[in-house]
């Protein structure tokens, strides 16, 4: 979805262009894992790590393309099948879950008008058992919000529930949504809000259930799930991407991965620790007390002790100095007009 803040992407870039890049070191913080060479996806919104292929992770463009879900190899940054929705007439697909079903959910949930739509939709689909490109039957959900359309591009279906989620996205801040206990496909789905939350572009839960991840364009955190909401543990390192939309765990919980729009995106891979790791992850640590993703079991890999803490407030300083620039801009444009 094209970014409400007028030069989020522009900032976002001039950031990477005046930012030394992320070390590779193994489990020292972010680093890029795989680039996205199909020229087909140009606008990547959404991510999901497959449940039935290792290492294979499900993706899709925004507005402006058709019903198509993409199965991207994470070794090679190659599309393996692209597989069409029957019958759909896309609008703007802004997030992709796997449900415990082992069903792909993909929502149509995003509004360029800011909130305009009275209903929005959640289609489903079984992950295909064979990587090929080919066209699949959906099941078509009706979404209306309890108080009201609005913008938003993260759906997260719980791993143990299968409960689905949205979270809305709003410059003053967002709701976090919860649907009913079951989607129905007759009548309308009613999404009630549970929990507020910041500006928010993807989402995504942790593969035991214990941990939701949202981001944002600049930050990211995470939340210890309990009894259906969400409680923050802290904040994360997150890459600065030109205009990162995705986020997904590993199907182990040890790492997060992040993906952003643009010709051959990038998508980085954040590894976990101490109590930003799902409680699955956590306990299988060794006896040292060392998880297998590198950090002390008894410290958080949040710790914003390196350059990729920085990305946050980066970014902000970026946005504000374009935003200042543009507003001396055009004063200085309307003092010339007046003059002639």
């Amino acid at each position: 979805m094209r970014p409400s803040l007028p030069v989020a992407a522009a900032c976002a870039a001039l950031a990477l262009a005046c930012v030394p890049a992320f070390p590779a070191a193994a489990d020292s913080g972010p680093s890029v894992a795989f680039r996205m060479s199909d020229p087909r996806i140009i606008e990547s919104s959404g991510l999901a790590a497959s449940h039935l292929h290792p290492g294979v992770y499900w993706t899709h463009n925004d507005s402006g393309d058709g019903p198509y879900v993409f199965a991207v190899d994470s070794a090679t940054g190659k599309t393996l099948a692209r597989v069409t929705m029957r019958g759909v007439a896309a609008r703007d697909m802004e997030a992709i879950s796997l449900g415990p079903d082992g069903d792909l959910y993909l929502g149509d949930i995003g509004d360029n008008l800011g909130g305009k739509w009275p209903e929005v939709w959640i289609y489903r689909f079984p992950e295909p058992k064979q990587l090929r490109d080919q066209t699949v039957d959906v099941t078509r959900f009706t979404v209306r919000y309890s108080d009201g359309p609005r913008d938003a591009e993260s759906l997260m279906v719980h791993p143990k529930t299968g409960r689905v989620y949205i979270a809305s996205k709003n410059e003053d801040g967002g709701h976090l949504y919860a649907g009913p206990a079951k989607l129905s496909t007759h009548g309308v789905n009613v999404f009630r809000p549970v929990a507020d939350v910041p500006w928010v572009t993807d989402g995504a839960f942790s593969p035991d259930g214990t941990r939701l991840v949202l981001r944002g364009y600049f930050w990211s955190a995470d939340y210890r799930w309990v009894n259906g909401a969400p409680r923050k543990i802290s904040d994360l390192s997150v890459p600065m991407q030109p205009q990162g939309e995705g986020v997904t765990f590993t199907t182990d919980g040890r790492t997060l991965m992040y993906s952003s729009e643009g010709k051959n995106s990038q998508v980085w891979k954040a590894p976990l620790s101490g109590a930003d790791l799902p409680d699955s992850a956590a306990a299988s640590a060794g006896p040292s007390g060392r998880s297998q993703g590198g950090g002390p079991a008894a410290e958080s890999s949040t710790k914003s002790t390196d350059g990729h803490g920085a990305s946050k407030a980066l970014g902000i300083a970026v946005l504000a100095a374009f935003g200042g620039l543009g507003y001396l801009t055009s004063k200085a444009l309307r003092r010339r007009r007046r003059r002639h």
